[in-house]
């Protein structure tokens, strides 16, 4: 697959964070694979979290291809980008075309990305996942590869003001070791174990995060248990409404 849109726009994003002085970490860069078709699983909290969760597979010298939502396809700007370096368009109404689409790519030695909330979660915890993740990786017989992030909220989430310009920002990147399931596991303890696998490393993350809140308006970002002001996990306004 030929690539003359994603090097450029990595470069630029480099730059942009070198500029911000971000403090990004990443760990466990070493298990995604530097061959062959695989799953990133990556918790979602924040609209730039596939910027962050693609440098995950950078070491690996990985392009990672990601599933969005097709409205993003059809920006006038973002809309040549994404096609340009090869994302996956999810159209809600026509799911199966998007599965096949990654199902091809990961069978053709593909990375591909996918954030198994689906929406952005509000309360910085990991909501239930969808089943598409785990899925593939079963189908396509490659490694699903458990990601969480921390921090990229404080510069773009859902319901709070864009802070693109932050400076010194602190970034959490941390990749979880491969897990091949098998072709016939069964979907809901899989996606269990893939939730407890990405909160597992959300609360690394969060726990050994360097920065916290200036004071209490600044709280917002912090999940309720760890004392800050965002909402619960039962409260989520993203979270479905179940009758």
């Amino acid at each position: 697959m030929s690539d003359y849109v994603y090097p450029p726009v990595i470069a630029a994003a480099k730059l942009m964070f070198r500029a911000l002085d971000m403090k990004i970490t990443v760990i466990g860069a070493e298990n995604v694979p530097r061959e062959g078709g695989a799953v990133l699983a990556s918790n979602h909290v924040s609209y730039l979290d596939f910027i962050f969760a693609g440098l995950g597979a950078q070491q690996s010298r990985r392009l990672v291809r990601f599933m969005a939502k097709q409205e993003i396809f059809e920006h006038r700007i973002g809309g040549p980008l994404m096609r340009g370096m090869h994302h996956i368009p999810v159209d809600r109404d026509f799911g199966i075309g998007s599965y096949k689409a990654a199902l091809s790519a990961l069978k053709a030695g593909e990375v591909v990305g996918i954030f198994p909330e689906a929406t952005i979660s509000q309360s910085f915890t990991v909501k239930e996942t969808k089943s598409g993740a785990a899925r593939l990786a079963a189908a396509a017989g490659v490694p699903l590869i458990p990601v969480a992030l921390w921090g990229t909220q404080r510069l773009w989430t859902k319901g709070r003001p864009r802070t693109l310009t932050r400076r010194h920002t602190p970034i959490t990147i941390i990749v979880g070791e491969p897990w091949r399931i098998e072709r016939r596991a069964d979907q809901n303890e899989t996606n269990a174990e893939l939730r407890a696998r990405m909160s597992a490393l959300l609360d690394r993350a969060q726990r050994d995060y360097p920065d916290s809140p200036a004071g209490p308006e600044d709280s917002w970002w912090l999940p309720a248990h760890l004392g800050g002001t965002a909402p619960t996990p039962t409260t989520d306004p993203s979270e479905p409404t179940i009758p």
